[in-house]
């Protein structure tokens, strides 16, 4: 019971999180409501005892990735409030929406179209079959994981990186200095007047 308590809790700051990120006009806000999101994300992963995911989803996610976010915005500063309805590039909103619904559905052709695989569990859209084998004492657990991360799991592992890419992108044109002056950059030796 305490597990389902928990877990209602957790998907309620998973869900507000997310929320706020899409919500949120200011940047610092929306990272940090992405950092709730990931917290909630560890604390359901710690329900599932899933705790190297917990702490990975804390220390990489939330620890390096949103305070990397959080520094190029701080360092590019936000200080201009932006025209929503211009586009800066032309057709960017219709070729967004076209790729956002391949991805979408990619991402369902991939759940719904893997074969049931037989005894050995279902076949995941990478063609392996999703079993979940028992941890083998001879050999190395790193060995193993590197092994289930770049064979079973490929797909999902090619998709984080494509999304991080995306949301670094992303972050750098929400931050972009529109009509503001060159920055000079001071050579060694030289004084920039």
């Amino acid at each position: 019971m305490v597990n389902v308590i928990t877990f209602i809790i957790a998907g309620a700051i998973v869900l507000g999180g997310a929320l706020g990120v899409i919500g949120f006009p200011n940047p610092v806000h929306a990272a940090l409501s992405l950092i709730a999101s990931f917290f909630g994300v560890a604390v359901i992963f710690t329900i599932q005892e899933a705790h190297f995911l917990a702490l990975v989803q804390v220390v990489v996610y939330a620890g390096a990735i949103v305070v990397l976010f959080l520094f190029v915005i701080m360092l590019l500063g936000v200080d201009t409030a932006q025209d929503l309805r211009t586009e800066p590039l032309v057709g960017q909103r219709s070729l967004g929406l076209t790729f956002g619904a391949i991805l979408l559905a990619l991402t369902l052709g991939g759940l719904f179209l893997s074969g049931p695989g037989g005894e050995d569990g279902a076949v995941a859209l990478t063609g392996q079959e999703s079993v979940v084998r028992p941890i083998d004492a001879e050999r190395s657990q790193i060995e193993q994981l590197g092994e289930d991360l770049f064979t079973r799991n490929i797909l999902a592992f090619q998709a984080t990186a494509l999304l991080l890419t995306i949301a670094t992108v992303g972050a750098v044109v929400l931050v972009r200095n529109k009509g503001g002056e060159d920055l000079v950059i001071d050579e060694p030796g030289r004084s920039v007047e």
